[in-house]
């Protein structure tokens, strides 16, 4: 997925917790922020177990969906999440 490179302002205590806190969680700081705006804007997606089996009925619509508009995407976040994360093939 692209990433948009973007400067925030951060009070020194704030990043530093922010540090110790994904430093724990074995994490980046870009990747704990990341997640919290997502947490925080509404946009978390449980995450499937890697042996997850789509059904072949799910698997037989595959070519019938056509491609959103923007103004579909533009309307729907958690749709664009997932348009933009599983369905660009």
């Amino acid at each position: 997925m692209e990433r948009v490179q973007t400067i925030v302002r951060l009070r020194p205590e704030l990043l530093a917790r922010v540090k110790r806190i994904a430093r724990r969680e074995n994490r980046s700081v870009n990747s704990f922020i990341e997640d919290a705006l997502e947490k925080a804007a509404g946009l978390e997606f449980p995450k499937l177990p890697r042996d997850f089996k789509v059904s072949e009925e799910i698997l037989a619509l595959g070519g019938t969906i056509a491609e959103p508009t923007q103004e579909m995407l533009d309307n729907d976040a958690k749709f664009a999440y997932l348009w933009n994360k599983y369905g660009r093939g």
